[in-house]
């Protein structure tokens, strides 16, 4: 946290230092930027689907990227800019944080739980999705969470997910193995060949990591949802302009109906919002 408001200082610091300057220099954020190199950075990661990921021609496609570039297109006409380009930045679960404090990227687009500790290291713009975490299992596997006893569980290392998993099992005093995976693949690879009894990550992953495996007829998902995960762009702390465009930007695609799109092409036109993700965009579509 000390760490967090040095920095917010410094950016304060240089951004009097800039108004002292002369008019047209006291606004130094990304906002600017964008202005100035016409190009918004957006982070990316390849193993996150149905959120982001590559296609089959190794471009970036998901709900959230999707989203994302919806935000670039709006805010291309908030700043009466021709053109916006968008360049792609690689991420991973590991450095993707790192990449908006240390400024290669300007927006974070994959499945970001928004938390209060996480807020000390970057700022989240309003909700873009909420998920819950839950299981996946063969058809023979556990039934319910505390059949776990015993087992080996499968999860994504390193994110929320995991400690989620972990402070469930405690709470419920549940003696089981957690076998943390580097993609979602590979847990959907050690659910199919036996290597865990179970595999936890939010729902509408979990759903997807299904509907693409080669026994996806021998696998269910659990009806429980074992947490809660609010999504949320994250991009950099102490830039409450840029925030600001990006709140705006996602409340005019909730208000306009353009979220359905976005979602439709990721989830299918079959595939209908739950209510509760619907009640969050028409609270979240904020008015001027």
């Amino acid at each position: 946290m000390k760490w967090s408001i040095a920095r917010c200082l410094r950016m304060l610091s240089i951004a009097s230092a800039f108004a002292a300057a002369g008019p047209g220099l006291s606004e130094a954020g990304t906002v600017d930027k964008l202005r100035q190199d016409k190009t918004i950075r957006l982070a990316v990661r390849d193993d996150a689907p149905p959120f982001s990921f590559k296609d089959a021609n190794g471009q970036p496609v998901g709900f959230i990227v999707d989203l994302c570039r919806a935000v670039a297109r709006t805010l291309a006409a908030q700043l009466n800019l021709a053109d916006l380009s968008v360049v792609y930045v690689p991420v991973t679960a590991a450095d993707r944080f790192e990449a908006i404090e240390t400024g290669k990227a300007d927006l974070l687009c994959e499945p970001t739980s928004a938390t209060l500790s996480r807020r000390e290291h970057v700022d989240f713009s309003i909700a873009t999705f909420v998920d819950g975490a839950s299981l996946l299992v063969r058809g023979d596997g556990p039934s319910d969470f505390g059949a776990l006893a015993g087992k080996k569980v499968g999860v994504l290392g390193g994110t929320t997910t995991e400690q989620s998993l972990r402070d469930t099992l405690a709470s419920a005093n549940i003696q089981a193995e957690v076998v943390s995976a580097k993609t979602h693949e590979d847990g959907l690879k050690m659910l199919d060949e036996g290597a865990v009894a179970a595999y936890f990550a939010d729902r509408a992953i979990l759903a997807y990591l299904a509907s693409k495996s080669g026994e996806a007829d021998k696998l269910r998902l659990a009806d429980n949802y074992f947490s809660l995960e609010p999504y949320a762009l994250a991009l950099p702390r102490c830039d409450s302009d840029f925030r600001l465009a990006v709140d705006r930007a996602l409340s005019g695609i909730y208000k306009s109906g353009e979220i359905a799109t976005v979602f439709a092409n990721t989830f299918g036109a079959q595939m209908q919002p739950s209510d509760t993700l619907k009640t969050l965009y028409l609270i979240s579509a904020l008015p001027e």
